[in-house]
Formats: C-alpha cells, structure tokens, sequence
C-alpha cells in the first residue's frame, strides 16, 4: 500500500513537470513574432523558431507579421461640390513592431478598419466629383499617407490604400452620360471640319500642278478609265482629249483672225474704187 501511495505521488510529480517543460517550450513559425511578458513587463520579442519561457513568470502572445487585407465597408459622403456618393476601399497593412502591436492597442486589426473608414470619409469629402473620377491614384496616395501615419505609432506600416468602387445617383450617371455624349459629338465635328480643310488643301495643290502641267488631267483621265474598265457592265463614253479642243479653237481663232484681216483689205478697194468714180464724174461735168 506505501509503494503504491508512493507510485502514485511520484507520477502525479512527474506530470506535473512534464507540464511544465510542455509550457515552458514554444515553437514559433517564420512569419510569426512572440512578445514575452514576465511578470506583466515586457522583456522583448522572440522568435522565429524554438525558444523557451519560465512558466508561471512568462507569458508569450504570438503575432502575426504576414501582410493582411482590410475590407473598408461602403461609406456613404458627399463630394466637396456636393454630390452624394458612395465608396469603399481595401488596405493593405502589416506589423512591423510587434511589441508595440501588442501595447500600444488593444486590437491593431479593429483600430485600422476604424481610421480607414473615418479617412476614407473625410478624403472624399475635401475632393471634387471629377478628381474622384480621374484622379484616383493621387486620392490613393493620399489616404495612404494618413492611415499609415495614424498606425505608425502601433507598430503597423500601410502599403496601400485602393479605392475599390464608386456609386453615383441615377441623375447624375444620366447627366454624365450626356455631357459624354456631348463631348464625343464635339470632337467628330472638329475631325470632320479637319478633314474637309485638309482636303481641300490638296484639291488646291492638285489643281495647281494640273495648271503647270496640263498632262497631268489627261494622265489622270487615263487611270480613272482604267478603274471603271475593270468592271465589264459600266458603259465607257470617251470624250475628246484637252489637246484637239485646244487645236479647234486655235484653229477657230486663226480663221476668225484671217478673215478680219483680209476683209478689211477688200473693202478699203472697194472705197478707193467708188472715190475714182466719184472723182471722174466731177471732171467731166
């Protein structure tokens, strides 16, 4: 009966230790820090890997060093010139100080979504509805800016702030899209006003060059017959080159000048003859 009290005793002994080692021996992973309290004071970090603690005096609290995503819910603002909109946001984050994590706040992960969120409100609300639109990455910035500086004392370092969406009212996305509408009428007519001024500056240039050279038309009526033969059903009526309507009408305009000048020749005779007749009949009267 002694023996067995005794066995009894020194096994409850040695449970008892191995409990202790068991606590006393942490094993921590590469992405993980433990912060050690002994006796409620903070003596540093430890890890990655295995270490030990005295049990009952140290107590360890794991943190997590790996770089989470925060989902920012919808926020609901209005822009500085007065347009209601709605937002939300991802913030991506991490620890750098563990231990600081760990004293400076409560929940690290909590107080970040809770600065994000008054940020995000605050940023929209000094910004105008077309820097929203068309500036984002600067209002990425500078969300990101302020949330990491409002963390920095926890030990928490913001890598980036995105905003995910934006949610207009219905008149305004039906005002928008008129005014895009507008806008796209704009410059189609400014390209088609283009295109008719440039055409008509290689109308000119062509036509001076047909001016300088007058083969230049002939040539070019030559290629456009050769265009419209290619298809057998269109008829082909050919007209007179440029060359023998310019050989009639010189042809026109020297027979003009060859009549005006010998017609006048034939009627001063005519006069001379009728003043010798004139004269005889004087004489003999």
């Amino acid at each position: 009966m002694v023996l067995g009290a005794e066995t009894i005793v020194l096994a409850i002994v040695l449970l008892f230790v191995l409990i202790i080692l068991a606590s006393a021996i942490k094993i921590v992973k590469e992405y993980e820090r433990a912060v050690i309290f002994r006796l409620g004071r903070v003596v540093g970090a430890r890890g990655p890997g295995l270490f030990f603690i005295i049990p009952i005096f140290e107590k360890a609290v794991i943190v997590d060093l790996r770089t989470r995503v925060l989902d920012v819910p919808v926020q609901e603002t209005i822009t500085k010139d007065n347009v209601p909109v709605r937002v939300n946001a991802v913030v991506y984050f991490r620890v750098i100080d563990p231990v600081k994590a760990v004293t400076q706040v409560s929940n690290y992960i909590m107080a970040t979504s809770q600065i994000a969120q008054t940020t995000l409100r605050s940023v929209i609300g000094q910004a105008h509805l077309d820097e929203l639109l068309s500036e984002r990455e600067k209002l990425n910035l500078q969300l990101q800016k302020i949330i990491d500086e409002a963390t920095d004392p926890w030990g928490i370092k913001v890598s980036t702030v995105e905003i995910k969406d934006v949610e207009l009212p219905s008149g305004m996305q039906r005002a928008m899209a008129r005014q895009a509408e507008a806008e796209r009428e704009r410059r189609a007519r400014i390209l088609l006003a283009e295109a008719e001024k440039q055409a008509a500056e290689k109308l000119r240039e062509a036509a001076e060059i047909v001016g300088k050279h007058p083969m230049a038309l002939q040539l070019r009526t030559l290629q456009t017959i050769s265009d419209v033969a290619s298809d057998k059903s269109n008829v082909i009526v050919l007209t007179l080159p440029m060359e023998m309507l310019k050989l009639f009408q010189s042809a026109s305009e020297a027979a003009v000048a060859f009549k005006k000048a010998f017609g006048g020749d034939s009627s001063k005779e005519e006069e001379v003859e009728g003043g010798k007749e004139e004269s005889s009949d004087e004489s003999e009267s």
